[in-house]
C-alpha cells in the first residue's frame, strides 16, 4: 500500500518512488539467493548432531526457501520438484530433493514471526480477516451446496514498519517488542478487550459504538474512551493516531494481493502453518520496503 496523507479532499503520495522499485525487485533477489550452498556442509552437521533416523540431506534454510517458493507462486509439490530439477541443473552444488520430501520437511518447518527490529515501544494495530480454505469457484460452491470455508485469521501489524508482529489461527505467536498501543476498529469493542490491554500496560485505542454506554461495568478505561469519543471523536483520533489502524488493513491487502485470497492446504494444522509461512515472506518483503509500504 502507497504511503498516503491525506489533505482536504486530495491525497498525497510521500512515497520515493525509485527506492521503492527497488525494493521491488530486491523481493525477487531474496527468492534465488543461493548463498546458503556456502553453508550447506556446516548447517547440515549442526542439524543431524542429534537427529535420531535417517539423517537430513537438506539444510534447513534450503527447505524454508522452497517452503517460500510454494507458497508465493502457488507450486503444487510435484510441480516443485519439477523446477528444483530444472533449476539445479544451471547452480553448481543445488541438489532437487523430492516432492514427498519437500512436503514432509516444509510442513514440519518451525516458522516464526520475529519481532520488528527496533529497541523501542511498538504501536500495533488488529484485525482479522477471511481466507478460504479452497480457491473453488464461489458457484461451484452454490451450486452443489458445498459448505463455503474460511479461515478466520487475526493480524497484529506494526503500525510503523507494516510487519506483522502475531497472528493468530490456531496458535497466538507472540511477538518480542514491547507493545505500547494497540489499534483496532469497533468489531473488538469488548470490555474484556481493554481490560485484557491495560493489564498488559497497553493503551487500547479501540472506537467504540456511537451508541456505548458511559458506565464503567468492570472496564473503567473503556469509560475514559467511551466519554473521549463521544465527546469530540476527531480530536480523539488525533490524540490517539487512529489513523495509524489502517496500517493492519494494508497488510492485508498486500497479503492477499501477494499470495491469494485462500489456502490450499487441507488439514486446519496445515493451513495455519501456510498462512505462517506466507506472512514470514511477507515480513522480508516489508523488511526490504523503505518506509513500510507494501
Amino acid at each position: 500500500m502507497a504511503q498516503m496523507r491525506r489533505w482536504g479532499r486530495e491525497y498525497v503520495d510521500n512515497r520515493n518512488w525509485k527506492e521503492y522499485n527497488e525494493s521491488l525487485v530486491r523481493r525477487g533477489e531474496i527468492l534465488l539467493d543461493f548463498d546458503l550452498l556456502d553453508e550447506w556442509g556446516e548447517e547440515l552437521k549442526k542439524a543431524n548432531q542429534r537427529k535420531v533416523g535417517a539423517p537430513y540431506r537438506y539444510p534447513e534454510a534450503y527447505m524454508r526457501l522452497l517452503a517460500y517458493l510454494h507458497v508465493l507462486f502457488h507450486l503444487p509439490f510435484r510441480q516443485e520438484e519439477g523446477f528444483v530439477k530444472s533449476l539445479s541443473k544451471y547452480v553448481d552444488g543445488l541438489k532437487a530433493p523430492d516432492w514427498s520430501t519437500i512436503w514432509e520437511r516444509t510442513k514440519n518447518l518451525d516458522m516464526k514471526l520475529d519481532g520488528v527490529r527496533t529497541d523501542q515501544p511498538i504501536s500495533i494495530a488488529i484485525d482479522s480477516s477471511g481466507i478460504k480454505v479452497t480457491n473453488s469457484g464461489d458457484w461451484m460452491r452454490k451450486k452443489w451446496k458445498v459448505k463455503r470455508g474460511y479461515l478466520k485469521v487475526h493480524l497484529a501489524v506494526d503500525a510503523r514498519s507494516k510487519q506483522a508482529v502475531s497472528m493468530q489461527v490456531t496458535e497466538e505467536t507472540v511477538s518480542k517488542n514491547d507493545v505500547e498501543r494497540a489499534y483496532a476498529d469497533g468489531a473488538y469493542d469488548r470490555r474484556a478487550n481493554f481490560n485484557l490491554l491495560a493489564s498488559c500496560g497497553i493503551d487500547p485505542v479501540i472506537k467504540v459504538r456511537k451508541n456505548a454506554s458511559r458506565k464503567a461495568k468492570g472496564s473503567y478505561g473503556r469509560k475514559v474512551s467511551v466519554i473521549a469519543q463521544q465527546t469530540d471523536f476527531e480530536q480523539w483520533k488525533k490524540e490517539k493516531k487512529y489513523g495509524d489502524r489502517w496500517a493492519v488493513e494494508g497488510a492485508y491487502s498486500s497479503i492477499k494481493r501477494i499470495f491469494g485470497e485462500y489456502v490450499s492446504a487441507k488439514k486446519f494444522v496445515n493451513m495455519a502453518k501456510e498462512m505462517t509461512t506466507k506472512i514470514s515472506l511477507y515480513n522480508l518483503f516489508m523488511q526490504m520496503t523503505p518506509h513500510g509500504g507494501g
